[in-house]
Formats: C-alpha cells, structure tokens, sequence
C-alpha cells in the first residue's frame, strides 16, 4: 500500500512539474478557435502608423530547407509547414502597413475574369457583373524570401532519478527554424530591406515510473509520461511575424516608407525602439 501511495505522489510531481496538465483523451472534442497568437503578432499591431499604406504582393514564400519528417513518421511529410506565403500575407494585414494584392491565386483570378466577360456578352446578364470590369491593380513593392533553414537537435539534454526502483525524467529537445524576407521595388528590382529570423521549437517528455517486488512472486510495475511539443507551424508564423516587423523597422529608420506625423522627427514607439535595438546589437568581442 505504501509503494501505491508513493506512487501516486511521483505521479503528482510530475503534472507539477509541466508549464500545463497534460491533454487526456476526452479532451481531443474541442471545438475549433482562432489561431493562438504570439507576442511577435501584437508587435505588428502595435508599430507606428503609416502615412500611406504600401501596395505589396507576394507570389510565393516557399519551404527552402528540403527537410522531411523522420521515419517512421513520413517519408513524404515534411518537415515544416508548405502555406507560409498565406502566413505571411496574414502578417502583413495585421500590420495595417500594406494593401495586399493576390498574386499567388493570379491564374484562378484571371480564369475568373475571362468568365466574367464572356458571361456579358450573352444576353439576360446577371446584375452582379454587368459593370465593366476594372483592370488589376499594380504593385510597388514585392515581397520575397522562404523558410531558409530548419535545424533538428540544436540543444537537447535532459535529467532523471531512480531510487529504490522508484524513478523520474525529463528529456527535451530544441529544434530551430530560420526565415528571410525581402522588400523588392518592382520598378528597379532594387533590394530595399532584408532580415532574417530564427525561432526555436521546443519539444519535452516527462514520464516516472515504478519497478518494485512487493511481496514474494509479486512484482508491481507502472509507467506514466506524456510530451510536448511546440506546433512547428505556429513557430513558422511567429519568425514571419518577426520579419514583417524587422522589415517595417529598417524601412522606416531608413526614411524609405513614412509614419503619420512629423517625419522629420524619429517617432516615439516602444515596440519600434525594441526592433531597432535588436538590429545594432554589437558583435561579441567589439566596442560599441
């Protein structure tokens, strides 16, 4: 009985141990919800305001590291995520900065329109598309780049105890995925801005166990663990969000997109100083 009540104390620990309760089984019907959102989102929401939104299109922002999944899981899955150029295009609403144009859907769009117009020249038109249609508006700014890297086992360790057939672990990995991103001015092909980021995507197992003769011939045995894994793709969208905000910043320490107000003074903004800060961190070894 004792061994029982050990047992479950090991047990208890360990759910102490966790950021949060592992999920159970019944838990598994959750009802669907809005993307979770890191603080790399708010930052978008909380950089300065533009004096005039840019007119931007992205053709695609496609998965550049070749990394599948491990086997057994798939040879065939890889390993990050193939939408980021939706993702990306999300940042870049939320940041308010940018009139996004669809360029990446362009083929469908264009079908549509040639339905459109053949649809006018018969008679009995559908109200809804009688009006001629407007030409398609055009871009300044492209956007370009890719998930560039992705890293498994960066950093993994772990640490454990057994005492007297009684034990209790913890193993964990980090992972990293790095992303880059580029404004283009479509007129001259001009690089105007170009960042990098990088975000680590931990995984960690918890488990305890017992191994105990409690009486003659009697052997009591018992295992529990559970892992955590940080959503790979969630990670994808937050060093986009990152970029976006980088971008904005070199922009407009640069004076090459304006904020609403005086230009002619640097504006005041938390969030920006932060960006900036990050961009002049000196190198290891050197004076400032």
């Amino acid at each position: 009985m004792k061994k029982i009540i050990v047992l479950g104390m090991l047990l208890a620990a360990l759910q102490g141990c966790s950021l949060r309760e592992p999920m159970s089984a019944e838990q598994d019907t959750e009802t669907p919800t809005l993307t979770p959102r890191a603080s790399t989102y708010y930052d978008l929401l909380n950089m300065p305001r533009p004096k005039g939104r840019l007119m931007a299109v992205v053709y695609g922002f496609r998965d550049q590291t070749g990394q599948y999944k491990p086997t057994p899981a798939s040879s065939f899955s890889t390993s990050v995520t193939q939408g980021a150029a939706s993702m990306l295009m999300d940042a870049m609403q939320a940041s308010g900065w940018f009139v996004v144009l669809e360029r990446e859907g362009l083929q469908n769009l264009l079908t549509e329109r040639k339905i459109i117009r053949a649809s006018q020249k018969k008679p009995n038109t559908p109200v809804n598309i009688q009006a001629e249609l407007p030409p398609l508006q055009a871009a300044n700014m492209m956007l370009e780049g890719g998930i560039i890297a992705y890293d498994t086992n960066v950093r993994s360790g772990g640490e454990g105890a057994r005492y007297l057939g009684i034990d209790i672990s913890r193993e964990y990995r980090v992972d990293q995925v790095t992303v880059n991103l580029r404004a283009v001015d479509v007129r001259s092909g001009q690089v105007l801005a170009n960042v990098m980021t990088s975000k680590t995507i931990y995984s960690v197992a918890r488990s305890a166990g017992v191994f105990k003769f409690i009486e003659f011939k009697k052997l009591l045995e018992a295992e529990v663990g559970y892992t955590t894994n940080e959503p790979a793709q969630l990670c994808v969208l937050s060093a986009i969000e990152a970029a976006v905000g980088h971008l904005l910043a070199q922009g407009i320490e640069r004076k090459m997109w304006q904020v609403v107000g005086d230009n002619s003074v640097p504006p005041q903004n938390e969030t920006l100083d932060r960006y900036l800060s990050q961009n002049r961190v000196t190198p290891e070894g050197e004076d400032e």
